[in-house]
């Protein structure tokens, strides 16, 4: 179930463009970092991949087939701050549960404590906030994570667990990782490959 990004164009209105011609194909299992300067378009890049915004030119293709328009998209992103994911009016349990409900094998990974589930929003840490929307991101019908600076906000080991979990899900399932950071190190551990937005 290939992912492929063919000559694909963004820009905001009659703006500049802020990237034309970009060519992606990721497979089954394959972990590609994308790097760059901030400004550069990785995050709308993200946001095309994963359905949030329609490409001015190109197109997204998952398994040969224009990406669906409902249903639980098999593309999911998890941003930077889990707070802007996240409804502050729903208790943790109903966020967890709005696509799918994980099974205990997958809390455990993640860290998430039982207790959690009753608790606002407002009561959660970062990193705990965090493990939910990678818990919520990575339903039985995700191919493809886009892990957008995922984990530059956390403590080194929360990044660790979180980190240790997504790759141990994603090589059960044969599922594809889009890495965006500016972490080096992480790269070079992670990736398989690595895009420069550079050139």
């Amino acid at each position: 179930m290939q992912l492929e990004a063919k000559d694909i164009g963004f820009r905001y209105g009659d703006g500049p463009w802020l990237f034309q011609g970009v060519n992606l194909t990721l497979e089954p299992g394959e972990i590609v970092g994308i790097t760059g300067p901030s400004g550069r378009g990785k995050t709308t890049l993200c946001r095309i991949l994963a359905g949030f915004e329609a490409p001015i030119e190109g197109a997204v293709h998952f398994n040969g087939a224009p990406l669906p328009n409902n249903g639980y998209h098999p593309v999911q992103m998890v941003l930077q701050h889990p707070e802007k994911a996240i409804n502050p009016r729903w208790k943790m349990h109903k966020i967890l549960n709005e696509g799918y409900q994980p099974d205990k094998e997958l809390l455990d990974l993640l860290g998430i404590e039982r207790e959690w589930l009753t608790r606002w929003p407002h009561e959660l840490s970062g990193g705990e906030l965090q493990r939910f929307c990678v818990a919520r991101a990575l339903g039985p019908n995700t191919r493809y994570l886009i892990a957008d600076e995922m984990t530059t906000m956390l403590d080194a080991n929360t990044q660790a667990q979180i980190w240790h979990a997504v790759i141990e899900i994603a090589k059960k399932r044969e599922m594809g990782i889009i890495v965006v950071t500016h972490e080096s190190n992480l790269m070079r551990r992670l990736c398989h490959r690595v895009i420069d937005f550079n050139k």
